[in-house]
């Protein structure tokens, strides 16, 4: 029987260890490829927990190469194989990734990423940058796409960003705050505020295409002239405007396809729509104002600024800030010791395209067909996104049940209809008699 391998101080070697000439130790093995590997120690024992690692790795078929693999280099490879994102989306994810991760939790080694490490470093964006949960949560999809690619080829077992989100906000006692929709109030208060207000009129053939038609802001800022047609009173959607802005001082424009296939659509003209395209083509003429733009080969744009560049949705939110302030400014000086004076409350844009949707759910409109004019892929978006309800509305819903079960089943006696509606909340008996 051979005499088994020893150490200076005696101990048995197992197979693939070996004590250096400097007293120092290592551990050989070749990979699956057939190419020999190594790992170094001070000591028997640290070689022996490091050994633990290699072997679990060999066993789970994490290559031994990612031991030197950055999250960096990672991302890296990520951004060669990532497919189908719009390029503006694509663009925005990189821009944050350099900006944010790059620096610093970039340079830290696959191998030693714990599921500690993503939450500190989320939790360090929000106390030290300042980033809001928004920004965090578009950096979060960067990174957890990334890692996930190394769940796929093999050089993490897991990926230590899953659920870091819903940690971090839980935590942090944050709710995802849903957009809403502007009442029906709010938006007739918006509406004759654009109509009748000195500069801010300007501004309203922009909005009233946005509110009637739902249009996302960069298919409303992308339409050209030749893209509705007045005489049939249809608006068609084919692509949509992009605005990247770099931090570099510069702006730049491009056309993408739309959000989804189901976003190329025909909208119909509501009356309002088609007097708000009327009367922006005749400020143009008057001001003799005309597009002098062209982006990725498309020009005449409909809505543009007074130097003839096409608009874009900075230029819109900042707009609508100055609109809600300049109106409740007018309604509380108008209304100065009435508490429930309507008032706008802040909103952006988009917005405006939930609270189309709202109007046509609380109109009855059948949900496919808003699925179809607002362009969602999905009906479930349709459904949970978009379509607000009212307390009106649920009332009148209500009423209309009752209607419904008093007229079709043997009617009550006039004592216990008595009795019922007497019971009822004041809003539902209001549409009820």
């Amino acid at each position: 029987m051979a005499e088994r391998r020893k150490d200076t101080k005696k101990r048995v070697l197992k197979e693939g260890e070996y004590q250096r000439a400097n007293g120092t130790y290592e551990f050989r093995w070749r990979d699956k490829t057939g190419k020999r590997n190594y790992i170094y120690a001070k000591t028997i024992d640290e070689l022996r927990e490091k050994e633990i690692d290699v072997k679990r790795n060999l066993l789970d078929g994490v290559p031994v190469r990612a031991k030197e693999l950055t999250v960096n280099d990672l991302y890296h490879r990520w951004t060669k194989l990532k497919k189908g994102l719009k390029e503006n989306t694509f663009q925005n994810y990189k821009y944050m990734y350099r900006r944010f991760v790059e620096p610093s939790f970039g340079k830290v080694k696959l191998t030693e990423i714990k599921r500690s490490d993503v939450r500190a470093f989320y939790n360090s964006l929000m106390d030290n940058k300042g980033l809001g949960i928004s920004t965090i949560d578009g950096i979060h999809t960067v990174i957890h796409q990334v890692l996930e690619l190394g769940v796929e080829d093999e050089y993490l077992r897991y990926n230590p960003s899953d659920n870091a989100m819903k940690e971090l906000m839980r935590v942090r006692n944050i709710e995802t705050e849903k957009r809403k929709a502007l009442t029906w109030a709010q938006q007739r208060l918006f509406e004759e505020f654009l109509a009748k207000n000195g500069f801010q009129s300007r501004w309203w053939p922009t909005f009233t295409v946005m509110l009637w038609t739902g249009m996302r802001v960069g298919e409303l800022c992308g339409l050209r002239w030749e893209d509705i047609d007045l005489e049939k009173g249809l608006i068609s959607v084919n692509h949509t405007l992009v605005y990247y802005s770099r931090g570099d001082q510069k702006c730049y424009f491009g056309i993408n396809t739309t959000k989804t296939d189901a976003g190329t659509r025909i909208i119909p003209m509501l009356p309002m729509v088609k007097e708000a395209f009327i009367a922006e083509r005749k400020f143009q003429e008057e001001q003799g104002l005309s597009c002098n733009v062209t982006v990725d080969g498309y020009t005449d744009f409909i809505f543009i600024n007074r130097f003839g560049g096409v608009q874009h949705q900075g230029t819109l939110n900042r707009a609508i800030k100055r609109i809600i302030k300049e109106c409740n400014d007018r309604e509380v000086s108008k209304h100065p010791d009435d508490d429930d004076a309507v008032l706008l409350p802040p909103f952006s844009n988009h917005s405006l395209r939930h609270t189309f949707c709202t109007r046509l759910n609380e109109a009855g409109v059948n949900i496919k067909v808003i699925q179809y004019l607002m362009g969602h892929k999905d009906i479930e978006t349709t459904f949970d996104v978009y379509t607000d309800t009212s307390p009106e509305q649920n009332a009148r819903e209500m009423a209309n049940l009752f209607r419904f079960f008093n007229s079709d089943l043997p009617r009550l006696s006039q004592e216990a209809y008595h009795q019922f509606t007497t019971n009822l909340p004041p809003l539902i008996t209001s549409f009820v008699e």
